[in-house]
């Protein structure tokens, strides 16, 4: 059964380049290193320019425990994370179809 996650952030006024910036780098080096990893997206949303929500989708919980733990996931998420305004969303989900 595939993990997946939705995490919804909203930025601080001005950082959304830097998020953008790092959170492009974070998907891009996810699909390329981790096969297992099914989906990871990162979207704006439209009337809201910033709050965001990244989608990723994984085989299985061990897939995502592997993400977590990646060397540029550990070198990536502090900084995007001192870009956000508040505490980030984050729901766990198991996909059904």
């Amino acid at each position: 059964m595939s993990t997946t996650f939705i995490a919804t952030l909203v930025v601080k006024n001005g950082m959304e380049q830097q998020f953008e910036d790092l959170q492009r780098e974070l998907s891009q080096l996810t699909h390329a290193h981790e096969p297992a990893t099914l989906v990871y997206d990162v979207i704006r949303h439209q009337s809201k320019p910033s709050t965001y929500v990244v989608y990723g989708r994984f085989k299985d919980e061990q897939s995502f425990q592997i993400h977590q733990a990646s060397p540029f996931h550990e070198r990536l998420v502090p900084p995007i994370l001192a870009c956000l305004a508040e505490p980030m969303d984050l729901q766990m989900f198991t996909w059904v179809a």
